[in-house]
């Protein structure tokens, strides 16, 4: 230690000969690369150096206050440091004033001094703040928390020290208290709302309710019910969330525009809910924006709504955006073209139809849009039943798509041989893979019927893909009926079966009817799909070893049937879910 202690001393004395203007400077700044190099002892020596010359000396102080305890002599600091409070009274001294008497255990000294500082300017919260976080660096939560209720007294105010208050809270464990503080410094000073969003995002789940319910009691402030509606969002509840924030929105202001962009901006998931409160948060917030950024909101809420599956809210926004004179041309145009979708998707289609003509109009449109808009109308017209009306929205339209939905118009008006025309013209790739499937299935079907006209196979047709499954087996049937000594009646009664099966329990008994129908009749393709469609509903009533017959008979009778490979892999599948006697 002695060798230590002398080999301090040439480097002390350089410092000391230093000019007065330059003495502190370098030796600050040559202690604190001492503490770097984790020379604990040099870098105090340095400090205390400055310090004799300078008693207030802030950076040599808190240099002290870095090095001292990992020597074991921070009792060292306490006589300097009243030093330095007789020779000024700055807040920073003070500060480390407090930090050392409770660090030593001093407490009178802490109180007193933090109280003569507070005694100066009785609204200053850092007296009170050094104290109580001086206190809780010790592990002493109940002081702490006693002086910042001290503290809130002498300032006379319930929001003064909240900050300090929601952390001590929550650093014990009391959520509810520290959402309450939290909500309490947010109203004092809205810019902490980042803050407090930041720390009560963790609270526990089973937590959560009770802390929502707190902040939107009826005597709640604003600033704690937008608080909670944010939070309710980060916990997954984003529909409460806006039913929360809602009501503190009225009467429009600047600040709640602010609210609403935070909001927005916090619910940026993917679910359905959060997408939803996001385009209604925008939507709200277009309307306080000036042009061209309300029409650019505007735009992102309704594709947010869209996106949600609220179509109601998201016409309502489209509608108005279309009309928009100050929105962005491109922007105007992509309202058009949303506007018809959700329309069409809603079922408005008359509406629909007089939007396509706005947008049949607008040169600004796409014409893969326009087209893409036109077909999707078509198919809603077909499906609500409307032949004329979807024949009138086709037009003259000769894309390949166009030849497609001509064959689903005549099959559904019972002309089988034009249907059959046109979806050969249509190709097996018009469409996306959903439509191209069910048209090949159509086309399959009407290339086994001899008959150019069915009406009755025409209205199931449309029953069917109008959802109604029971007139579409009972019309099939019909329609079987019609084709007796056709070859193209097993195919039917296939079809038949087929949807019946699909319809549960009720029409299982139907469905066996049907493909025993078939089968018995040996005839073409039909026979060997029925049977296969047969097994398949044995299994589903849990009777594998008469699936397992139906499969084997399949497998010997039709050895070249295209569905032969199918059935090889249910009879094996079938095979393995019966347990070994």
């Amino acid at each position: 230690m002695l060798r230590t202690r002398r080999s301090l001393v040439p480097l002390v004395l350089g410092v000391l000969f230093l000019p007065g203007s330059r003495l502190a400077g370098q030796a600050i700044s040559q202690g604190f690369e001492l503490e770097r190099q984790g020379r604990l002892e040099p870098a105090a020596a340095l400090y205390t150096s400055v310090l004799r010359a300078d008693p207030a000396n802030i950076p040599a102080l808190l240099g002290l206050e870095r090095v001292l305890p990992g020597l074991g002599r921070l009792r060292d600091l306490a006589p300097l440091v009243q030093a330095a409070l007789a020779a000024d009274s700055d807040a920073a001294i003070r500060g480390l004033a407090i930090r050392t008497w409770t660090a030593i255990g001093e407490t009178d000294s802490a109180a007193a001094t933090a109280r003569r500082w507070a005694a100066g300017d009785p609204q200053d919260p850092a007296p009170w703040r050094e104290w109580a976080i001086a206190l809780e660096d010790h592990q002493r939560f109940d002081e702490a928390r006693n002086v910042l209720i001290e503290g809130r007294h002498a300032m006379g105010r319930q929001d003064a020290l909240a900050i300090e208050q929601a952390e001590l809270a929550q650093r014990s464990g009391d959520w509810l208290a520290a959402a309450l503080e939290w909500a309490a410094a947010v109203a004092a000073a809205p810019a902490q709302r980042d803050n407090a969003v930041a720390q009560l995002e963790d609270v526990p789940f089973d937590q959560q309710d009770r802390i929502a319910r707190a902040l939107t009691v009826p005597t709640a402030t604003v600033a704690a019910r937008r608080l909670a509606a944010e939070l309710l969002v980060q916990w997954g509840q984003p529909e409460r969330g806006w039913d929360v924030l809602v009501p503190t929105l009225d009467p429009p202001t600047p600040e709640g525009a602010q609210v609403l962009r935070r909001f927005a901006e916090s619910a940026r998931g993917t679910t359905p809910g959060t997408q939803r409160v996001r385009g209604l948060a925008l939507a709200r917030l277009a309307d306080l924006l000036p042009e061209p950024l309300g029409s650019q909101t505007r735009a992102e809420a309704a594709r947010a709504l869209l996106d949600a599956g609220d179509r109601i809210a998201a016409r309502a926004v489209l509608a108005r955006l279309a009309d928009d004179p100050a929105a962005a041309p491109d922007v105007q145009a992509l309202a058009h073209t949303a506007l018809v979708e959700a329309l069409i998707d809603d079922g408005q289609l008359d509406s629909a139809t007089a939007s396509l003509e706005r947008v049949d109009r607008d040169p600004r449109s796409s014409g893969s849009d326009r087209e893409r808009l036109r077909h999707a109308l078509v198919e809603a017209w077909m499906r609500s039943g409307r032949l004329d009306r979807a024949e009138a929205a086709l037009g003259a339209d000769s894309s390949v798509e166009s030849s497609a939905l001509r064959g689903w118009l005549r099959l559904y008006r019972g002309d089988l041989k034009l249907a059959l025309d046109a979806f050969r013209s249509a190709g097996p790739y018009a469409g996306d893979r959903e439509s191209a499937t069910a048209r090949t299935a159509a086309l399959a079907l009407l290339e086994q019927i001899n008959a150019e006209r069915s009406p009755e196979l025409g209205a199931a047709m449309l029953a069917l893909v109008r959802g109604d499954s029971s007139a579409a087996i009972s019309g099939l049937r019909r329609a079987a009926d019609r084709l007796k000594g056709d070859r193209g009646r097993p195919d039917v009664l296939l079809l038949a079966g087929q949807v019946a099966s699909r319809m549960g329990e009720s029409q299982q008994g139907t469905a066996i009817d049907l493909f025993e129908e078939v089968v018995r009749s040996d005839s073409g393709a039909a026979a060997p799909a029925a049977e296969l469609e047969w097994s398949r509903l044995l299994v589903r009533q849990a009777k594998p070893r008469d699936a397992i017959a139906h499969l084997e008979h399949l497998i010997l009778t039709y050895p070249m049937s295209a569905v032969v490979p199918d059935a090889r892999r249910e009879l094996e599948r079938t095979k393995g879910a019966i347990p070994r006697s």
